[in-house]
């Protein structure tokens, strides 16, 4: 496994390194996210100093969404406040950690990342087919699958729309054709998996 160790203090990224060495680990060290970005790696984990503490971890984040990346990310920190861990969290990273200074805890936590990498890889290969699906409907069949998605009748989208229900079948044929959904569970689960990968939103 690559750790993408990302630190500004050229001693504590030192420190880290010779850490990954010492578990089995590959190490690559980058002093900020501007260097990391520059060659944004296509495989490995990022370990990343949430400096400054509570925002760091989210502005790197934010800035890899913003490159149209996704690096799976374990924040480290100086003694993290829950509520720091739980803000990075809900920004997408995979852990978050105080300082590992043994190989035990360092390799447990890139395990556990590894593991949820994977999951979330495939669960946003599973949301780009979706929405690829979803970006060939017109914007009315779009409405329509919205509308069924929320689990609403025939009857209730066309008063929504203010169509007919015979409208509304036509064009939910159509939208049901083109998804190459067979029932209506399948669309529904398709809208929803076009909205389900972490940081992400539907187009």
């Amino acid at each position: 496994m690559t750790l993408h160790i990302l630190d500004s203090d050229s001693a504590r990224r030192a420190k880290l390194a010779r850490l990954a060495f010492a578990a089995g680990h590959h190490a690559e060290i980058y002093a900020s996210a501007e260097e990391l970005l520059a060659h944004a790696p296509a495989r490995g984990l990022v370990l990343a100093q949430d400096e400054p503490v509570g925002e760091g971890i989210c502005n790197l984040i934010a800035s890899i969404m913003r490159a149209g990346q996704w690096l799976p990310v374990i924040a480290i920190a100086e003694n993290p406040q829950t509520s720091t861990v739980v803000r990075a969290i809900k920004a997408g990273a995979l852990d978050y950690l105080d300082v590992p200074e043994q190989i035990g805890p360092l390799n447990e936590a890139v395990a556990r990342a590894a593991r949820e990498a994977d999951a979330q890889r495939a669960q946003r290969g599973r949301a780009a087919e979706a929405r690829q699906r979803i970006a060939r409907l017109s914007m009315r069949e779009r409405e329509v699958l919205d509308r069924l998605a929320d689990g609403c009748s025939n009857k209730a989208i066309a008063r929504d729309l203010e169509i007919s229900p015979r409208t509304v079948e036509i064009h939910r044929m159509k939208m049901m054709g083109k998804l190459g959904a067979r029932h209506a569970s399948e669309a529904v689960r398709l809208s929803i998996e076009a909205a389900d990968a972490p940081g992400v939103v539907a187009a």
